[in-house]
């Protein structure tokens, strides 16, 4: 099964986040480099996480992702 790259994020919150968004709309999820991000820190470009999805799924992936607005309070 080939992943493709959905969205990329410095913040291993951020990712987890994204993951869990996507994982609630049946999505398969892959976190690609989660380690470096925890070792190298949120400020390191080394330590990009990247939420990666079937290739078969990334444009709804993408989609569902780009949709979501912030809570409102």
């Amino acid at each position: 099964m080939d992943f493709v790259t959905v969205s990329e994020s410095l913040n291993l919150a951020e990712a987890e986040l994204a993951k869990s968004r996507l994982e609630a709309n049946g999505f398969f999820v892959n976190l690609k480099d989660e380690n470096c991000a925890f070792v190298f820190g949120a400020a390191s470009a080394v330590g990009r996480v990247q939420v990666q999805v079937p290739e078969d799924q990334a444009e709804s992936a993408r989609a569902l992702l780009q949709s979501q607005d912030p809570p409102s309070a």
